[in-house]
């Protein structure tokens, strides 16, 4: 549940992202990653390093501005309630790896909290 719970967030912010160029250039771009990477929609958040490789492949570049804005979505999404070391830069994947399992470890213990609050009753 709590692994769903990040890879449905992390599509919503991927479809916001790629929906600032335009909703048929999203999908184009998906059609894209299909057919040409072998990287389905719904395989991203599993596969995040092809994706960003094949985003790197398609828009060189401005690959950066685009992962730039989903991790700012996904971010804002998420409630912001990351931990990691913000002395240095992360890349793309390193974001999402650096979420995911600060995301885990905050949705572990919420879930801890609320099932000791419940035994306690």
């Amino acid at each position: 549940m709590i692994k769903r719970d990040f890879d449905a967030l992390l599509l919503e912010a991927v479809d916001e992202g790629l929906s600032t160029i335009g909703e048929s250039s999203k999908h184009a771009i998906y059609f894209h990653l299909e057919n040409h990477f072998g990287v389905k929609r719904e395989e991203i958040p599993c596969r995040i390093e092809a994706f960003a490789h094949a985003m790197e492949q398609i828009f060189g570049l401005g690959a950066n501005f685009l992962e730039i804005l989903i991790m700012k979505r996904f971010h804002k999404k998420a409630g912001g309630r990351f931990k990691w070391n913000r002395s240095r830069d992360f890349t793309f994947v390193e974001y999402v790896a650096a979420t995911r399992r600060s995301f885990l470890e905050k949705k572990r213990t919420d879930e801890e909290v609320q099932w000791d609050q419940v035994t306690m009753r």
